[in-house]
């Protein structure tokens, strides 16, 4: 024990306990993410919520529960885009779309969907390849808010330029325009697209499988775990999807040093598309 409190500086132990009460007292595990931006974004909501440390904050936390939304939007990484990495969406459309229309009924899983941009990509892409209506998508997320304003579909009208430039990018067959109504600055995305999505809070670090999934879309988030969590994390997808379904991550995530890894094949490797191709082991082993 000597040894370990030598080991460990001041912040690092404040750090651990503050992620350990935001554990115990309301069930969001941080615990194992990557140490480093996790720390920055401690350090966002400390400054958010003027406490002088970490010490303060956890006791803020912990007896102020009105605190909890500003931690967790502090904690958790809401940027994206629609149609981020355009050719990521024109791998799919191309080359794992035609696969799946060979399924009578599909299942797709967005875990960490955010403020819900990769959900609204996707849906107008399986609308434009005429799959929209026999597809359940499943989007979740650990921030609440983020989860509510995906349900929402709404996004100011600023981006809209971005996401359009994207959306061509990507292989788009028609007009963004054609998926929104733009009024009073914002951009509502039709309901339409999100009839069939189930929003959930789920947390790939304590919660279990969506079953029998044809296509798991996880961009951008495994670069926030620690490499324990991005071996769960894999698990969790491995046995979620389907023989033959597809796994989508971002840019700069990669199967290559996970045992479950084994369960896939590289199919558009570049654009870091997998597929699910073989058995894997338990996922905690």
């Amino acid at each position: 024990m000597t040894e370990r409190l030598k080991a460990e500086s001041l912040p690092e132990l404040e750090t651990r306990l503050f992620l350990e009460a935001l554990h115990q007292r309301y069930h969001y595990d941080f615990r194992s993410y990557s140490r480093a931006s996790l720390t920055r974004r401690i350090e966002v909501a400390r400054e958010a919520l003027n406490c002088a440390t970490i010490s303060d904050l956890q006791a803020r936390l912990l007896h102020d529960p009105t605190a909890l939304h500003q931690v967790i939007d502090a904690l958790t990484v809401q940027v994206s885009d629609l149609f981020r990495d355009p050719a990521y969406y024109r791998r799919l459309r191309e080359e794992v779309v035609p696969h799946l229309k060979t399924f009578p009924s599909l299942k797709v899983w967005i875990p960490g969907c955010a403020n819900g941009e990769e959900l609204y990509s996707l849906a107008i892409l399986f609308e434009e390849e005429g799959l929209l209506g026999r597809t359940i998508f499943y989007a979740t997320e650990i921030n609440r808010r983020a989860l509510a304003k995906a349900a929402q579909g709404i996004y100011d009208i600023s981006r809209l330029a971005g996401f359009s430039a994207n959306y061509q990018a990507a292989g788009g067959k028609a007009s963004l325009s054609d998926y929104f109504t733009a009024a009073y600055g914002g951009a509502a995305f039709h309901r339409r697209l999100r009839q069939t999505t189930v929003f959930s809070e789920h947390d790939l670090a304590t919660d279990q499988v969506f079953s029998e999934v044809h296509l798991v879309s996880c961009r951008n988030v495994l670069i926030y775990f620690d490499e324990a969590l991005q071996h769960r994390a894999v698990g969790l997808f491995a046995d979620s999807l389907v023989r033959g379904g597809f796994l989508g991550l971002g840019a700069h995530e990669t199967l290559r040093f996970s045992s479950h890894g084994k369960a896939f094949t590289a199919f558009c490797e570049n654009e870091r598309i997998w597929r699910r191709t073989a058995t894997t082991e338990s996922r905690d082993g």
